[in-house]
């Protein structure tokens, strides 16, 4: 099993992540552990900092 976290930048669309990842507050503290999910980078997710696919909705382009 690797440790190694990947991140794809999909065109036109969310950051892909695989692999697990703990996500923690100023303090350091856990608040969740999340393996294979996608980030937004529109903007427009209600989920944030989550996708929710907003992006087909609003046409967010990354060119």
């Amino acid at each position: 099993m690797s440790d190694k976290i990947k991140m794809q930048f999909k065109k036109n669309g969310s950051i892909r992540v695989t692999g697990t990842v703990d996500f923690v507050d100023a303090d350091g503290n856990v608040l969740e552990s999340k393996t294979d999910f996608s980030l937004c980078r529109c903007g427009a997710s209600k989920e944030k900092p989550f996708c929710d696919g907003s992006h087909r909705e609003v046409g967010f382009t990354t060119d």
